[in-house]
This record gives C-alpha cells, structure tokens and sequence, in this order.
C-alpha cells in the first residue's frame, strides 16, 4: 500500500523554498512516478483559455490541449470533483492519449476558489486505483495548492 503520508513529507520538502510552479509541478509528477506502482502516466494540466493544457508530467507523450467537455480530465475539471474511473474504455467520451491506459484518476486543483488545473495519473490495470489513493493524492494536491 502506498505510503502517502510519506510522499505528502516528501512534496513539502521538495517544493518549501521554490517559488516557480512549474519547477514545483515537475518534481511533483516526478515524486509521483517514482512512489507509484503500475502506473504509466503521472502529470498535470493546467487551465489556459478556458481549455486544459499540458503542464510538467512523466511519461509517453501526451495530448497537449484538453476541452473541457472531453475525457476524464474534463470531466474532473468542468464537474469539479475528482473522477477515480475503473476502466477508462466504459467512460464517456475518453480520450485514449496513451492505448496501454486502463484506468485512470484526476483530481482537480484550486485557486482563488476556482479550477487551476488537474492531476492526472493513468494506468495500464483495470482497477488500479482505490480510495485509499484517492485520499492521499487529494492530500497531495492541497500541498500543491499551497504553491500555486
């Protein structure tokens, strides 16, 4: 089970000091990808224009601009609420950046009480994700509101 008390220790300490985002958001996806199991993509989007764009992450190459009306990373930004999907293939409207991707969780990021941008973390199992992920990546992610 992942340590996400120790990953939140970690965060703090990588980001306390660093005053730019992006630096902060790259060892974030970073730290993510290294702490995670079975995983195959770990990164952010960041709100630009009404739309997601493709901020610092790990992985494959990923799409670079996201409606807000599409996917699972829309989804979590236009409804506001984090979207823990079993099985990517049964949701609606899914944008398959990566065909190994199975399962898939993002949680929304704030600020100044609106959407900033997302986490969004893929992988190649069919269930992958649990609540206990859940809850530690929306911790980690009030540590990156913290920042942003």
């Amino acid at each position: 089970m992942t340590d996400y008390a120790m990953m939140a220790a970690q965060l703090r300490a990588l980001t306390e000091g660093t005053e730019w985002v992006i630096t902060n958001l790259a060892n974030a996806s970073a730290l993510i990808w290294e702490s995670l199991d079975d995983i195959n993509w770990a990164g952010f989007y960041i709100m630009r224009n009404g739309r997601l764009e493709l901020g610092p992450f790990q992985g494959k190459t990923a799409c670079t601009v996201i409606a807000l009306d599409k996917g699972v990373c829309g989804a979590a930004a236009r409804e506001d609420t984090t979207q823990l999907v079993e099985d990517v293939h049964q949701f609606p409207g899914h944008i398959a950046c990566d065909s190994a991707s199975n399962s898939e969780i993002v949680v929304p990021i704030h600020k100044d009480g609106a959407v900033w941008g997302v986490l969004d973390i893929d992988s190649p199992l069919t269930g992958r994700f649990t609540a206990h992920d859940q809850a530690g990546l929306e911790e980690l992610v009030r540590i990156i509101e913290s920042f942003i």
